[in-house]
């Protein structure tokens, strides 16, 4: 899917909910849907009243969860953490 004025409503909206998800990466919106986190971020801003844009922008921005290669890395510095704490 590309990024352009025929969406249905649905499309859209299927959209807005997952880049809304906690729990849903960008990576996977984009393998979903076939839009990337810029085309994302480009519809939820004609999409979104502007507040409402940035304080989803503020969620997401540097999130882990939203970021698979963030959330790798996150999850590999717990994890030697904890090796280094069972260590001790």
């Amino acid at each position: 899917m590309t990024f352009n004025k025929d969406l249905k409503d649905f499309e859209i909206s299927y959209i807005i909910e997952l880049a809304w998800a906690d729990d849903v990466s960008f990576d996977i919106i984009e393998k979903e849907t076939g839009f990337s986190e810029k085309q994302v971020i480009k519809l939820m801003r004609s999409q979104l009243k502007r507040r409402s844009f940035e304080h989803w922008r503020k969620r997401v921005t540097g999130r882990p969860r939203k970021h698979n290669a963030l959330y790798k890395k996150q999850t590999e510095m717990i994890m030697e953490t904890e090796l280094q704490d069972q260590g001790s």
